[in-house]
């Protein structure tokens, strides 16, 4: 399904622990947008009714929306804390193509299930 990079993960425990909840985790979804037609959609919160939970050994949770596991299966999730680029990074094996700004993507095949509109993508 989706896998969290050693460091993904414990930059999420250490956000976590930041949160009031003991059930807060990554909530990650897919939303039409962006520069190449979808883009990614990432909050702190509670698991909706349908999402698909990946606990991490660590203790980091990840809550992937339940209109977005075909888009998203196979992904990986990596943190980066570079100077110009910190935050959570995708890879993503459905994606054709990607815009600049790292957060919107064409997927490589056709799947075209009811997804809600997000931002436009400000590269």
């Amino acid at each position: 399904m989706i896998t969290l990079t050693s460091g993904a993960a414990a930059e999420l425990v250490r956000i976590q622990q930041q949160q009031s909840s003991t059930t807060a985790g990554l909530r990650l979804a897919i939303e039409r947008g962006g520069c190449a037609g979808l883009q990614y959609a990432m909050r702190m919160g509670e698991a909706a009714s349908g999402d698909t939970i990946v606990e991490h050994p660590s203790g980091a949770r990840l809550y992937v929306a339940a209109d977005s596991v075909d888009f998203l299966r196979g992904s990986e999730i990596d943190y980066s804390d570079s100077l110009s680029d910190a935050g959570f990074k995708i890879s993503n094996p459905n994606a054709a193509r990607s815009c600049g700004c790292g957060t919107s993507f064409e997927p490589t095949s056709d799947i075209s299930p009811s997804l809600p509109e997000g931002q436009p993508c400000e590269s």
